[in-house]
């Protein structure tokens, strides 16, 4: 006689897994900014990063108040690309030469912890010098063209002697001594040159391997290349190293008469016509 299967155990139900703890808004939010900062750190290390003009050097293409992108790829990359100059990358990687006439944004010489904004007007091997005013690149005189006055509108954020003050429609405007220069590569810009000053007659400087020669536009009032480095001073000649970026274009300007209380001087003030202009 057949006896009947003995059915099979059960088998066991494993024990559902206990529920992770759930994280508190405050850690959310903790790990929300940590993740939103690497971003950042990552978008101004590597590709663009905004810069602000506090200065008049690189009139008349800058004023005090423009706001600007820079791109960070040009060049290749140092530890200056990185915010506040991180030592994470020795010497430079992805390296490049600028162009001749190129605007870039530098830690300048000689503490290196400073922004500033020039235009590149010498690259390794050759020589510069300015006579009478005049800019020689190579041993040869770069054109010098005698264009319109740069007027700019009077304001909080331009300001100019009297001397070179006019009035315009009843306006008080600051009317500078400008110029067309075109480097050999064919990049051309405007300087202003508002007199005799000793930055008008230098020697010759040879420009180093790993190095650039930086002026700004405004001629008689930049501290630049011509001057050795300094604090406060000059920059000398300053390493392709300490380079973070080209400038590209112009996001916002000021005239600096806005009031953070009163919004809608936030538009009277705004440059409206200098949004969007390139380099």
């Amino acid at each position: 006689m057949a006896l009947d299967p003995v059915p099979a155990a059960p088998t066991p139900t494993p024990p559902a897994p206990a529920p992770k703890p759930k994280r508190s808004e405050g850690a959310d939010l903790m790990v929300f900014l940590l993740k939103l900062a690497i971003v950042v750190f990552i978008i101004r290390s590597f590709l663009f990063s905004p810069f602000s003009i506090p200065s008049g050097s690189m009139q008349p293409r800058l004023m005090i108040g423009d706001y600007l992108f820079i791109t960070k790829w040009n060049y290749g990359y140092s530890r200056y690309s990185l915010p506040w100059g991180i030592p994470l990358i020795p010497g430079r990687i992805l390296a490049a030469t600028p162009a001749r006439g190129d605007v870039v944004v530098f830690k300048a010489p000689p503490a290196a912890k400073q922004d500033y904004i020039k235009r590149v007007i010498g690259i390794p091997g050759d020589t510069v010098q300015m006579r009478g005013g005049q800019l020689f690149l190579n041993g040869k005189a770069i054109p010098k063209q005698r264009i319109a006055d740069w007027i700019a509108p009077v304001s909080p954020n331009t300001d100019c002697d009297y001397s070179f003050q006019k009035v315009v429609a009843d306006k008080p405007v600051c009317a500078y001594p400008q110029f067309r220069e075109t480097l050999p590569n064919g990049k051309s810009y405007n300087v202003l040159d508002l007199g005799t000053t000793e930055a008008d007659d230098t020697g010759v400087f040879t420009v180093p391997a790993g190095h650039a020669f930086l002026m700004g536009d405004n001629r008689d009032d930049s501290a630049d290349s011509r001057f050795p480095a300094r604090e406060g001073g000059g920059i000398g000649i300053v390493p392709l190293e300490n380079i973070e970026g080209k400038a590209v274009v112009n996001f916002f300007s000021t005239d600096g008469s806005a009031q953070w209380l009163l919004p809608w001087t936030w538009v009277s003030a705004a440059r409206w016509n200098r949004i969007g202009e390139g380099f």
